[in-house]
């Protein structure tokens, strides 16, 4: 599919009023508009929401200024027309206070997607999204891959892409670069796949 960004299926601003009508009438969607289309994303399930619980305790351990800021909607592609919900985004604690719904991705060290059990994530969370990040310039994007048991570590963001991408199955140590500086033991999860 090429990307709608020329001939967008509605503008930001629609995007932004149909995705408050959304959330608040419907349970179990949330919405996303990037490369000009609207996707929705399934919400988290409980496994979901203890890889972030066990990802958010190691940032506060190792890294006690920062915050995982789960479900906080960024401004992402190139002029900041798209909007992507990632699972969580690490930034300094207060990076987003006084904003939106929809913020400015400047602040946000790295963002996290965890699969979910849904038919679009191959093409939402490993092509349109990695692409999005790295165009805005988001140093780390992580991919926590429920589906293949592994994590996807993409860094040096450069020319809508991010130049290195490496790839390592649960239970192997990830080191997450800086501006991160941290160290994922990845066991544990092991205990949140199907």
């Amino acid at each position: 599919m090429t990307a709608m960004i020329d001939r967008p299926h509605m503008l930001t601003e629609e995007f932004e009023a149909v995705a408050r009508i959304a959330a608040r009438e419907t349970e179990g969607t949330r919405l996303e508009f990037i490369d000009g289309v609207l996707r929705s994303k399934a919400v988290p399930d409980g496994d979901h929401g203890m890889i972030i619980q066990w990802l958010t305790r190691i940032c506060m351990q190792h890294r006690p200024e920062l915050w995982l800021h789960p479900g906080q909607g960024l401004k992402v592609e190139q002029y900041r027309a798209g909007r992507a919900i990632p699972d969580a985004v690490l930034a300094p604690a207060g990076a987003f206070a006084g904003q939106g719904e929809w913020v400015a991705p400047d602040p946000a060290l790295m963002v996290v997607e965890v699969t979910s059990w849904d038919s679009d994530t191959d093409r939402r969370d490993r092509i349109e999204k990695p692409r999005a990040y790295a165009e805005t310039g988001i140093p780390v994007y992580l991919l926590i891959d429920r589906d293949k048991c592994e994590i996807s570590l993409h860094t040096e963001p450069e020319g809508g892409r991010y130049l290195n991408v490496r790839t390592v199955p649960y239970g192997m140590d990830v080191g997450l670069p800086e501006p991160v500086g941290i160290t994922l033991r990845t066991e544990p999860l092991k205990d949140w796949v199907r």
